[in-house]
């Protein structure tokens, strides 16, 4: 299984940025972390197997929205009003086997495979 994340750079602050992620043949929940210099790596937003659930940190609700294209293998973020505190290595993940359609998990101990991370630097 190879998750391959890209579309992370340089931007200014207000600035938009969409992040992509291929995962050719994982039918599961899927999710988007992130990892700020000299901080642990944190939850950013969760969906579902077939799109219907979605979940956010608190920090990018109203901005990020998170999406995917199950016949692209491709899951999505797309980051709105970005700030200099969005700055981070940004990771996709997959989570775990789990037969409900509706699981959307947020804690990292429930992902089994990880991306590479794509960078993502806002400017003030």
């Amino acid at each position: 299984v190879q998750l391959q994340a890209s579309g992370g750079g340089l931007v200014q602050a207000g600035d938009s940025l969409t992040l992509s992620c291929t995962a050719f043949g994982l039918d599961r929940a899927m999710g988007w972390f992130r990892q700020a210099p000299g901080k642990e790596r944190e939850f950013v937003a969760v969906i579902s197997r077939r799109g219907s659930v979605t979940s956010y940190t608190d920090s990018v609700k109203g901005r990020f929205t998170i999406s995917r294209d199950n016949a692209k293998a491709t899951l999505y973020l797309q980051m709105n009003t970005l700030k200099p505190e969005d700055t981070a290595v940004y990771y996709c993940a997959a989570a775990s086997a789990n037969p409900r359609s509706f699981w959307a998990p947020v804690e990292m101990a429930s992902y089994a495979y990880w991306g590479q991370g794509t960078l993502v630097t806002v400017s003030s």
